[in-house]
């Protein structure tokens, strides 16, 4: 029977314990607070599976958190050095108090006023500020620390695997009403005219008012689309961005791809949703702007998830492909160019 192995806390000095303990109870504290929108509003219903989600990566990553905290104990780890050095500390810092403050105002502002989606903002954005350099200044300090590049500190390397679940927060936080309705509008106006001219250029008579898409009557009876904003604008992009980061979190690991996938998850929210609005308008060109309540409505809105995340899964075999290289065929030996000519081993 093989002794069990002991755990990584025991040796490691307890501030960083400390600190992903504090780290956790301030997105206790954020979950509680943002979950009185994810119940009120339906734009921001999966911000129930953001909890789950942040535990899932940290849960995956943990191999690589358990490097990285070695790493830093270790004799002869890097330290970033020079102006480096003083960035980072100053960042830190800077972040950590911006973050207290960002927190404590929306605490009291949920205090006094209730919930408020300003005060949710601060919390959510100071919970952010906290446990970002809360877990990079407890990171474990090294013995014989040597200088070097920042990119090589495994302090960074350690900070850089909390940031998706501790800025994911940020999608499942509403935003002030100000910033969704130019968001909502922007994106409103696009959809509409886009599904104007399509119909248009097919010949088939449409006239836009507004938002409103006026179809040939049917029956005598006027026929009429009005596109809502919870059709094109922010329920579909922060749900689709929501997806498309977690897809990035788990399964991408160079930063550039990861940025790509989270671009291509917003390219194709808002093209999924455009085909939405065309499914709905042509499908009550047809048989009315009553055939698309209810049913089609909803269904055609599930779809526009549905596929946004079935177009990332295609992205993330080409985003992950990667081509060996010349150098890299050398090194492995002649077994990596496979058999010579007129050598029948490899049939």
């Amino acid at each position: 029977m093989q002794p069990s192995r002991p755990s990584l806390f025991s040796a490691v000095p307890a501030p960083f314990p400390a600190a992903l303990g504090l780290a956790a109870g301030f997105q206790v504290f954020t979950a509680w607070d943002q979950s009185h929108w994810w119940r009120l509003k339906e734009d921001y219903l999966f911000g129930w599976l953001v909890p789950a989600f942040v535990a899932f990566v940290v849960y995956d990553r943990w191999p690589r958190i358990e490097t990285e905290l070695r790493s830093c104990a270790a004799a002869g780890s890097v330290r970033a050095a020079g102006p480096a050095a003083w960035g980072l500390r100053l960042l830190a810092g800077g972040m950590l108090a911006g973050g207290a403050l960002m927190f404590l105002l929306g605490s009291f502002y949920r205090a006094s006023a209730g919930t408020s989606q300003p005060g949710t903002l601060a919390i959510t954005l100071g919970m952010v500020g906290l446990v970002l350099p809360l877990l990079f200044i407890a990171a474990p300090e090294s013995p014989a620390p040597v200088p070097g590049r920042w990119r090589r500190d495994p302090r960074v390397r350690l900070t850089g695997l909390f940031l998706f679940p501790a800025a994911v927060w940020l999608i499942s936080a509403p935003m002030v009403s100000a910033v969704e309705s130019q968001v909502n509008l922007a994106l409103l106006r696009r959809v509409v005219s886009v599904v104007a001219a399509v119909f248009d250029l097919l010949g088939l008579p449409i006239e836009q008012q507004g938002n409103v898409l006026v179809l040939p009557p049917i029956d005598g009876k006027p026929n009429q689309v009005g596109v809502e904003d919870a059709c094109s604008g922010i329920r579909s992009l922060t749900a689709c961005l929501f997806a498309g980061s977690f897809l990035a979190a788990v399964f991408v690991d160079r930063t550039w791809k990861k940025i790509a996938l989270v671009a291509a998850a917003l390219g194709l929210a808002f093209l999924t949703n455009l085909g939405r609005s065309l499914f709905l308008t042509a499908w009550a060109y047809t048989h009315g702007h009553e055939a698309i309540e209810g049913t089609v409505h909803d269904i055609a809105g599930f779809a526009v998830l549905g596929l946004t995340v079935a177009g990332l899964l295609v992205l993330l075999p080409l985003l992950n492909l990667r081509l060996a290289t010349a150098e890299e065929l050398t090194a492995a030996g002649p077994e990596a160019a496979g058999p010579p000519a007129g050598d029948s081993r490899g049939e």
